[in-house]
């Protein structure tokens, strides 16, 4: 099977996303991933600690390849995008078509960058996917620098989501010797069945500069765990 979207229409629609098109198809195909339809969300975080990386271009940056993976995956073109911080900011999308600069129009119309409520964003992808009336899996990137106002909740929402078709891909930018991670690092390890019926969670640090990061690795890393969840959600008959 093809990817979703052919190497033609990136080149047609999105030609500065061709070179990150196909490293993330060959990353796919590394993970036995060729053959996957998959919906891809991307959550970001808008904490007040996040300004520099706006500022500096590295979330747009990071959402450009996000949608080169989506694009091997699910055949729209688009990704939904919640960016939260406090509250949910805003739930939109980034495609193909208009990525170019989008990620700094959207945060022109926010508001304040307030703190880190993981739940809430949770919730707004859990509500988007139900809304879609999609019974396709999921692959939910999850930026963000620092842990959450509320661990029991975020941890709640990670146990009950785990029995949708929803795989929660943790990423983390900013110092690798924070502790912020801890919780992130505690959920991604959290006990199967005891607290969730599979592991459908992962984690990975990013660093201070997630551009340093090569597309090769960065692809291998956003889609480790996938296939492992993959098989164990098939088997619970979570995914179809």
């Amino acid at each position: 099977m093809a990817a979703a979207i052919s190497l033609r229409k990136v080149e047609e629609t999105a030609p500065a996303l061709v070179s990150l098109y196909k490293s993330a198809g060959a990353s796919l195909h590394r993970h036995g991933l060729g053959e996957e339809r998959a919906a891809v969300y991307l959550v970001l975080d808008y904490s007040g600690s996040m300004r520099e990386y706006y500022r500096d271009g590295v979330v747009q940056d990071f959402a450009d390849r996000v949608l080169g993976l989506s694009a091997n995956l699910d055949d729209d073109g688009r990704v939904p995008v919640v960016f939260f911080s406090t509250d949910v900011d805003a739930v939109t999308d980034i495609t193909l078509e208009n990525h170019g600069g989008r990620v700094a129009e959207i945060v022109a119309g926010l508001g304040h960058m307030g703190r880190t409520s993981y739940h809430l964003a949770m919730d707004a992808v859990i509500d988007h996917y139900l809304d879609s009336g999609s019974t396709a899996p999921a692959l939910v990137v999850f930026q963000t620098d620092g842990g959450p106002i509320s661990k029991p909740a975020a941890e709640r929402y990670l146990c009950k989501a785990a029995r949708l078709p929803l795989f929660w891909q943790f990423v983390g930018f900013g110092n690798k010797r924070s502790t912020q991670f801890d919780f992130l690092r505690k959920l991604d390890e959290l006990a199967v069945p005891r607290h969730r019926v599979v592991d459908n969670a992962g984690f990975f640090h990013a660093g201070l500069d997630p551009r340093k990061i090569s597309d090769d690795e960065l692809y291998d890393r956003l889609v480790a765990e996938f296939p492992t969840w993959l098989r164990a959600a098939r088997a619970q008959g979570i995914v179809r």
